[in-house]
């Protein structure tokens, strides 16, 4: 009980950690922006804490299949401290902003190109950016987007190379996977399969189709403005975060129903050995 209730408070911690990165790196927060970084902060590292602490996920899912969470945690950690840094040296400029700011619109110019995610979060912009905004989003979104790829990189090597999550031991489908129903009707197997596909293609499709939504109803609401470091930064990493999460996710239950295709094709043979006998 002690050790989950430890790991349970890290957890909530780092989550909280996570949250406040940007007020913590930022020098020009004002007040406002505190409390409201302090609240959710506070409201996200309650909530991961009470996940962890039960016996049963609810919300959480692959609680038990690491390094699923830890790569997806440690992708967007790594985004918001990375932008984040990079909005500093804009005020208090020194050789660790400057380096992450250079690799940041080499990356940024390599992959904007016409009809490429980062082209787009460029196009986004209302006509009166001026150049200094536009050079931050394309930063920003090279380095974001560059980290996406990276944590993908890794995750697939984890499936296909190591084996995930077989190599971790016994893997409990309705444990791991509290947000699918079971009972939905149909085989499992299928939905799954569905299911992953989907993940991944809607993975695929929202860095291109996030911009040209946000341009499309900049006529009828009020458009984000990026000005504002925070804005910028929690908006380009939810830009990249999503995305790879989705892709992810959909890797994952792709993963799931091989293995639960390999029990069933292990299982059938074995009974065909046993009626041969």
């Amino acid at each position: 009980m002690i050790g989950k209730f430890a790991s349970a408070l890290t957890r909530a911690l780092l989550v909280a950690l996570l949250m406040a990165t940007p007020a913590l790196v930022l020098s020009n927060v004002s007040t406002d922006a505190i409390h409201i970084v302090v609240l959710f902060s506070l409201f996200a590292g309650i909530l991961v804490f009470i996940e962890y602490l039960s016996t049963y996920p609810s919300i959480v899912e692959f609680r038990y299949a690491a390094p699923f969470n830890r790569l997806r945690f440690l992708a967007l950690f790594l985004c918001v401290l990375t932008l984040s840094v990079i909005a500093r040296g804009q005020y208090e400029p020194n050789a660790l902003t400057s380096f992450l700011r250079s690799l940041g619109i080499v990356v940024g110019d390599w992959i904007d190109f016409p009809y490429s995610p980062v082209r787009l979060m460029v196009i986004m912009l209302p006509d009166n950016a001026s150049d200094a905004l536009i050079l931050s989003v394309r930063t920003a979104s090279g380095m974001a987007y560059l980290i996406s790829m990276v944590t993908l990189t890794i995750f697939f090597f984890y499936v296909r190379i190591l084996g995930w999550p077989a190599r971790n031991g016994a893997f409990n489908v309705w444990v791991n996977l509290p947000l699918f129903d079971p009972t939905a009707g149909g085989d499992v197997l299928p939905r799954l399969q569905r299911d992953g596909r989907l993940n991944i293609a809607l993975g695929f499709l929202m860095p291109f189709l996030i911009p040209a939504v946000v341009q499309m109803m900049s006529d009828l609401v009020n458009p984000i403005y990026l000005d504002d470091p925070m804005t910028l930064i929690w908006t380009i990493s939810a830009w990249a975060f999503i995305p790879a999460s989705l892709i992810m996710r959909g890797m994952a239950m792709g993963r799931v129903a091989e293995m639960i295709d390999e029990n069933r094709r292990r299982a059938y043979a074995a009974a065909q050995a046993m009626q041969t006998v």
